[in-house]
């Protein structure tokens, strides 16, 4: 199982870290919500939990539980600039569905 990094959220995250002045990495996860059932969290992370998975990029850490892990397998967290917009995009082989504003996703 395993989550990777692009280089650039690599250093998106390096610098949110950086800026916050603590933590250990990102953590990503799901939660059910929306209408499409499923959508991702991203949160900073201080310590590590029981039953965490630690990925490392560029020396950052992303953390993912075990429960999320089995939605998330595979998963590339990119960070994209198109125009006025920026943020964290996810590419994800588990994904069947997005709903149409792209806020939940299906497995």
């Amino acid at each position: 199982m395993a989550i990777s990094l692009t280089d650039a959220a690599a250093d998106r995250v390096r610098t949110f870290l950086t800026n916050r002045g603590k933590g250990l990495g990102l953590r990503l996860g799901v939660k059910t919500t929306g209408c499409s059932g499923l959508a991702y969290v991203l949160e900073f992370v201080d310590e590590l939990q029981e039953g965490d998975e630690v990925f490392e990029h560029n020396d950052v850490k992303v953390i993912v539980d075990a429960k999320s892990l089995v939605y998330l397998d595979g998963t590339q967290l990119d960070f994209v600039k198109n125009g006025l917009n920026e943020g964290f995009e996810f590419t994800n082989p588990n994904q069947k569905d997005e709903c149409g504003c792209g806020e939940s996703f299906t497995i």
